[in-house]
This record gives structure tokens, sequence and C-alpha cells, in this order.
């Protein structure tokens, strides 16, 4: 089909401003390189990605015991085992003994809470306690994890220390001074055997700190 000359005029006048008005432009107002939207200039900072510690062979095994054995997830034991070996380090107990209580006192439930008023993984009473929970956050950190580990462990450490022996802490821990067959002990340091032949059945062993005569 043909087109009037006026049509060709108007569109060879749209197509000479469309170019002038290109020619015109600053440098900015064209798009960049594809390349140079992807690419970072060389001297970018680059935001740092936090990363955990990760778990040393021996810990990693107990993680995925307790895990498995106690129906708890992997993340969660994770942070629950590391707290023990730190909490168990800082007042020089056995990191396998800080576990093997809690094993005992609530199968590793974080919010395990007792007729007599005892919360969380090492079973704290906070009215007795006060003074170390304030310390850790408040008596609401009896749920959290790791503050409920840290003072629980140290707790323990003041027992031992007062009674003399390692038996006789534990059983003060349980409130069960005068019981002369020491239930409470015994099943804590099966307990502790157990994690330790877990640990002996990978080739790994533990470094452990004084825990005590």
């Amino acid at each position: 089909m043909a087109v009037p000359v006026s049509k060709k005029i108007l569109l060879a006048l749209v197509l000479i401003s469309g170019a002038l008005l290109i020619a015109a432009a600053p440098p900015s107002a064209f798009a960049p390189d594809a390349a140079v939207t992807c690419t970072p200039p060389p001297d970018a900072a680059v935001p740092a990605v936090a990363h955990a510690i990760a778990p040393d062979p021996a810990q990693q095994v107990l993680i995925e015991y307790v895990s498995r054995r106690f129906l708890v997830a992997s993340a969660i034991t994770e942070r629950m085992v590391g707290a023990a070996h730190r909490a168990a380090e800082e007042v020089g107990l056995d990191p396998l003994l800080v576990l093997a209580v809690i094993a005992v006192e609530s199968r590793f439930n974080p919010i395990a809470e007792s007729g007599m008023g005892a919360k969380g993984l090492m079973q704290i009473i906070p009215r007795w306690h006060l003074d170390k929970l304030r310390a850790a956050g408040g008596e609401d950190a009896v749920f959290d994890p790791e503050a409920n580990i840290q003072v629980g462990a140290r707790i323990l450490q003041e027992y031992v220390y007062r009674t003399g022996t390692l038996e006789a802490g534990l059983q003060q821990y349980n409130g069960a001074s005068r019981d002369s067959n020491a239930y409470y002990s015994q099943r804590v340091m099966a307990e502790r055997e157990r994690l330790e032949q877990v640990m002996r059945a990978r080739g790994l062993t533990l470094v452990a700190g004084s825990q005590g005569s």
C-alpha cells in the first residue's frame, strides 16, 4: 500500500527528532552494560557471614546419638551439647557428666517441669537459685537451654565442692543426700558411661575437665 507523501515527511521528522534526542542525552541516561550491573566494583565491601563453630567429631557423635535416642531435632541437640561442653569447661566438670545429668533429669526436654517446681534441662528450682538465674538473665532464663545448663553446671560444681565427692554432690543435686544407696548418682554415672561407650565405639575420646574426687 502506498504511503502518502505527507505521512512520509511526518515519519522522517519523527525519526530525525528521536535521533537528535538520543545524541543529546547524557551517558547516565543509557542502561548500563549487563556485566557492570552484575559485578560489584573491586573495592565494594562484602557483608560478612557469621558462621557457627562446627562441633568437633566427638561432639558430633554425641549430637547424633542424643538426637536419635531422645527424639530431639539435630539443631537443638547441637546447641545443648555445645552448651554442656562450654559450661563444664567453665566450672571444671566433665562434659559427659553434665550431659548425663540432663539425660536423667529431663531427657533433653528444655521445657520440662516437675511437680516440685524444678524446671528446664537440668531441673533447676528457681526459688533456690534466684541469684544465679538473675546473673544469667532473670528467672525466665530457666527455660533457655544455654542459661539452664550454665546455671545447673555451676550448682552441681558447688555441691561437689561442698560435699567433697562426686557421688555426694550428685545426691545433693537431686535432693537425696540421705539415700544411702546413692541411687541417683548411680543412674547419672551409668548414663555417663553409656555416652562414653558411644564415643569409644567410634574410636573417639573426650578431653574432660576435673570432676571432683
